[in-house]
């Protein structure tokens, strides 16, 4: 049965390594029937949220910038995929500030289930990305419906496009053609 799969790339680096394996992931769903699409916040206005809880009573946020395009589309999602770069063992702050701009998803009819994460980071050791998993986790939490169903890593990659040849952009291909 085919999904539809929403791939959001939040480094603001052009040729980023995590948006690599973004790509790598996006091929694999595509490969296997999927409605998967790819959204990069590179070019995109997110602020901060403000905590006025408007959102939650309205189903949309106050502030009117990308993020509440993306929010919708998260929401109708099947399937939800993020990919990021690991900056102090976390994930990027453009991510964080669009899981918190995504409260009017809290409480709503949303149809995501299954949530993924892709990252990279210049590091190679075990756990570098267990801290950025770990909050992206504490966010899924917040949705009954919703589970972490898988994670790729690849340390080892600083400079842009280092990722070429990377095992784990096999990894992420072969994830989002077994979704």
């Amino acid at each position: 049965m085919s999904k539809n799969i929403l791939i959001v790339s939040t480094s603001l680096r052009k040729n980023s390594n995590s948006e690599e394996l973004a790509d790598a992931f996006l091929k694999g769903a595509q490969e296997a029937g999927h409605n998967a699409q790819k959204i990069s916040l590179r070019d995109k206005s997110i602020g901060f949220c403000k905590g006025c809880f408007a959102c939650l009573k309205t189903g949309s946020c106050v502030i009117r910038d990308d993020a509440i395009e993306i929010v919708k589309q998260m929401h109708d999602a099947d399937v939800l995929v993020f990919a990021s770069p690991i900056y102090y063992y976390e994930m990027s702050g453009q991510m964080k500030t669009l899981l918190d701009r995504a409260n009017s998803l809290y409480g709503s009819d949303y149809r995501f289930s299954d949530v993924y994460f892709l990252s990279t980071a210049a590091e190679d050791a075990d756990g570098v990305d267990s801290r950025a998993i770990s909050g992206l986790e504490g966010w899924i939490a917040c949705f009954e419906r919703a589970k972490m169903a898988g994670t790729v890593f690849a340390g080892g990659v600083n400079d842009a496009g280092e990722i070429s040849g990377h095992p784990a952009l096999q990894k992420a291909y072969e994830m989002g053609k077994a979704v």
